[in-house]
């Protein structure tokens, strides 16, 4: 592979980059990395689940609470609750991020991807079906 750089003010991207239509780990662009699931992970959640793709792994629990959320216990809605925590293991990036729980409150970012599971999860879950309790 040559290696030009052009001196008036680019790169030549034909010089620098890898077009053989492969990935840095062999995969087609369009080839997705294997998936794995190994259910019951976790032997002390209500249910668990381990996902892998690739390097990436990610521990997923369920705990159910007989009770539903206070701000939902004096309205008249049938039905439970659907919520999500998430939280990164401090070894989990090449650089050792400190546990948010340590710190007294959890950042926008954390807050922003536990919305969005959550809302995820409630959109996909039958609420009444739950019954008066939390997931």
């Amino acid at each position: 592979m040559k290696k030009e750089i052009n001196l008036s003010g680019g790169i030549d991207l034909d010089a620098v980059v890898n077009n053989t239509d492969k990935r840095i780990d062999g995969r087609k662009p369009d080839e997705l990395r294997p998936v794995k699931f190994t259910k019951d992970f976790i032997t002390t959640a209500k249910g668990s689940v381990l996902v892998e793709m690739g390097n990436t792994r990610v521990i997923c629990t369920a705990s159910v609470d007989e009770n539903v959320p206070g701000w939902m216990r004096f309205q008249n809605v049938p039905g439970g609750w659907v919520t999500a925590e998430y939280s990164m293991l401090p070894g989990a990036t090449q650089q050792r991020t400190n546990r948010e729980s340590t710190q007294g409150k959890i950042g926008g970012r954390t807050m922003e991807i536990q919305r969005l599971i959550g809302r995820s999860l409630r959109a996909v879950v039958d609420l009444q079906k739950l019954g008066r309790r939390q997931i």
